[in-house]
């Protein structure tokens, strides 16, 4: 499950859980570029099926690619989703980070693109 809660950037993505979702903005496309150890630091949002929407996401930006591992990624708007591993329910502490020759952001729900 996708659903929306408040956050100090605004409303923002996260999971059932309450984990904070992020995009790596180096990605242009729904191919996951993050692998071995910035897969570590930033763990994709797996699924096992279709992701469902809740709160203010939007089921249509909702989608799939599949990883070199053969899981499967979800994506919103064509972006590849991913934790922090650092964090704990509700915590939003690496909005617009750079790391690994890019930016993560906090996928802020109503924009077509993070801030």
């Amino acid at each position: 499950m996708i659903t929306t809660a408040p956050s100090d950037f605004g409303q923002m993505l996260f999971d059932a859980k309450n984990q904070a979702i992020y995009i790596w903005e180096i990605e242009e496309s729904s191919t996951p570029e993050c692998y071995d150890d910035c897969a570590e630091a930033w763990p994709p949002v797996l699924t096992d099926g279709a992701p469902a929407a809740s709160g203010e996401v939007d089921s249509a930006l909702l989608g799939t690619t599949e990883r070199r591992d053969g899981t499967t990624q979800v994506t919103y708007n064509g972006h590849p989703l991913y934790f922090y591993a650092h964090e704990g329910p509700g915590e939003v502490k690496c909005h617009n980070v750079s790391t690994h020759g890019g930016a993560l952001v906090g996928y802020r729900s109503g924009r077509v693109r993070a801030p």
